[in-house]
């Protein structure tokens, strides 16, 4: 019998933390960028039509019972350069049945593509990382995939994979369904950059990790006077690898009057994990549109911030009118490289826990700073409906 025994369990006691020695150098260049994101979810099988009929994503491939693996289901979804793998328990005993019923439905993997799986390894377990999985050749009729696997904040792991001798479908097992025409185009083409809630005062310790383990560096910071309303407020560092393609963001909470959206993640998602993933998208507007057609919510916006005066000051020239961004409840900002669009649906899930952001990027690098106070307000105005202020 064969198992998804890639599938993260959330019984190891064991989890990385900070090397004190540090680590620096030796692993330049290994990263390529985001291979996969897994989600294991109570049943793959729905999970993977709602993201298909919602969100347009298309069924590339599938590894299951029929194919030996007697645990789990799995579902690779594609959109443009995401790729999401759908991870449900096809038997009670499975990992993917004790992550969901300790976690619910959420981002159990965040996955790199690396040149050297054993390079990435090694300099990671070295400098503080705790070890999921040791490198290892995955093989079939196609060729050979090398990962390995290390751990990070909460239950979260990082799988690094090598698929350059294997021009099969995903990785061993899987079997391709054939280039199946979704419902709609895809809303979306490639992963900006996913959040992370950690515990209150081991924000400092987890980029120290990533810096350490992973050759990450810093490059923005927000603290409480960035990212704070009347009755809570968060701290927020980016961590980014040195191409810039993997860009993690981890958030912390802080001191408030009231439980913050970072202390209702937590309790919900019963400690640290991803918050959300930001996808981009080439048209924000139109993809907002198709998704409240297909019956995706998303945070309201008070009307108030678009009546702000110094509103147009702070944006100048972009290519729709405000009374567009009104409409649909975009939110725009303006950074020294260019503008950014972003909106973000209320939780996908019954938890209150994860959910999307749509970006579209008009050369700005930032993270919508401008935006924070109003997209704080509007999480704490979900948060307060459900009684968890």
């Amino acid at each position: 019998m064969r198992s998804a025994s890639d599938a993260t369990t959330p019984t190891s006691t064991s989890r990385s933390r900070p090397s004190e020695s540090g680590g620096t150098a030796t692993i330049d260049g290994a990263l390529i960028g985001i291979d996969h994101i897994r989600m294991q979810v109570g049943n793959a099988r729905q999970t993977t039509h709602f993201l298909s009929t919602a969100f347009g994503m298309t069924l590339r491939a599938y590894r299951g019972p029929e194919h030996g693996y007697r645990d789990h289901a799995e579902y690779l979804l594609e959109a443009g350069r995401v790729r999401l793998l759908v991870t449900g328990p096809a038997a009670p005993g499975s990992a993917a049945a004790a992550w969901v019923q300790a976690h619910g439905d959420s981002v159990s993997d965040i996955a790199f593509a690396t040149r050297d799986v054993d390079r990435l390894y090694a300099h990671a377990t070295e400098n503080g990382a705790h070890s999921y999985e040791a490198p290892r050749d995955r093989t079939d009729d196609h060729g050979t995939v090398r990962t390995a696997a290390i751990g990070t904040y909460g239950e979260l792991r990082h799988t690094f994979v090598d698929r350059s001798r294997y021009p099969g479908e995903f990785l061993p097992g899987f079997v391709g369904t054939g280039p199946l025409p979704s419902q709609a185009p895809p809303v979306f083409e490639d992963i900006d950059h996913t959040v992370g809630c950690v515990a209150q005062g081991e924000l400092d310790e987890w980029i120290r990790f990533y810096e350490a383990a992973l050759g990450f560096s810093s490059f923005a910071e927000f603290t409480s006077d960035d990212i704070s309303t009347e009755y809570s407020a968060l701290m927020s560092t980016v961590v980014a690898d040195g191409t810039g393609r993997i860009k993690l963001p981890l958030n912390e909470a802080a001191p408030g009057r009231r439980r913050s959206q970072i202390d209702e993640f937590l309790e919900y998602h019963h400690g640290p994990g991803v918050q959300h993933i930001a996808l981009n998208t080439p048209d924000i507007l139109a993809s907002v549109d198709i998704l409240r057609e297909r019956g995706v919510t998303f945070l309201s916006i008070p009307p108030a911030y678009y009546d702000d005066p110094a509103l147009a000051d702070r944006f100048g020239d972009i290519r729709v009118p405000v009374a567009e961004l009104r409409s649909r409840g975009i939110l725009v900002d303006r950074d020294e490289e260019g503008y950014l669009l972003q909106i973000f649906t209320t939780p996908l899930l019954d938890r209150p826990t994860m959910f999307l952001e749509l970006i579209e990027r008009n050369g700005a690098t930032g993270f919508g700073k401008g935006n924070f106070k109003a997209l704080f307000e509007a999480v704490e105005r979900e948060q307060d409906r459900r009684g968890n202020l």
